[in-house]
Order: structure tokens, then sequence, then C-alpha cells
């Protein structure tokens, strides 16, 4: 009698991924996205609102920033023309040597609403690295 050998039978490999779990998957998600889109209310960012001081200080500094990025300082006289490098050192030089910053010139910095904000904190920075504290931006109320 043939012996009789038992063959066993091999397990072939898949090369194939099995799509349908992730298809499935993706339209749960789709329809999730799609019914809580329209529930979803834009949110409105609360922007801080000027308040008005109690008095104008009776002499101050003003840098004034042009549409051309042209930089004017002004202070009790002729506006004087100043580049970015220079606005530290010129707006320091006007505003004296107080002993304390709280007696020290307002810098106010006026700027047109055109400019990129980069370079309204440019003039703001330059002023601030020379040691003036006492910096403000001058702001148009819309009524």
């Amino acid at each position: 009698m043939p012996s009789l050998k038992a063959r066993g039978r091999g397990r072939r490999t898949i090369n194939e991924i099995n799509m349908v779990p992730f298809i499935d998957v993706m339209l749960v998600l789709l329809i999730i996205f799609m019914v809580t889109a329209p529930l979803i209310t834009p949110s409105m960012i609360a922007l801080p609102r000027v308040g008005q001081a109690a008095a104008q200080p009776a002499k101050s500094i003003q840098v004034l920033l042009y549409k051309n990025e042209r930089i004017e300082i002004r202070s009790e006289g002729s506006p004087q023309p100043a580049t970015l490098a220079s606005v530290g050192e010129a707006v320091k030089r006007l505003q004296g040597n107080a002993a304390q910053a709280d007696q020290a010139t307002p810098v106010v910095i006026s700027a047109d609403k055109s400019l990129k904000y980069e370079t309204v904190v440019g003039v703001w920075d330059a002023p601030t690295k020379a040691g003036v504290s006492r910096i403000a931006l001058s702001v148009q109320s819309s009524r």
C-alpha cells in the first residue's frame, strides 16, 4: 500500500489591500462634516476699543509715516525727515534727558492705513531700543 502523505495546503499571501473599510470610514466622516458645517457660525473677534485720554499732553513728539514709507519727525516746529535707522536716536535727542519716564515727552506715531504692519512695528521698535518709554499710536475713530 502506498504511503499517503498528507499534503497541507499552504496559505497564499494576498497582495491587495482591502479598501472597503477605508471607504466606509471616509464616507462616515464626510457625512459628519456635511451635517455639522452649516451649524458652525463664523466667530467674531473682539477687537479692543480706543479710549479717550483725560487730557492731551501739552507737548509731544510726532512720528509721521506716509504711504511711500517716508518718515518725518515733528516737534514744536517744522518736520524733519528721518530714516528707520535714525528714528530712535532722533526721538531720544528731541525728548531730552528726562530723569523719570513719567516726565518724558510722549512720542505719538501716526501712520497711513495702507502701510504694512511690519513697517509700523519697525518704527515703534526703534525708539524703544533707544530707551524711549512713552510711545503711543494715533488712531482715527470712525463715526
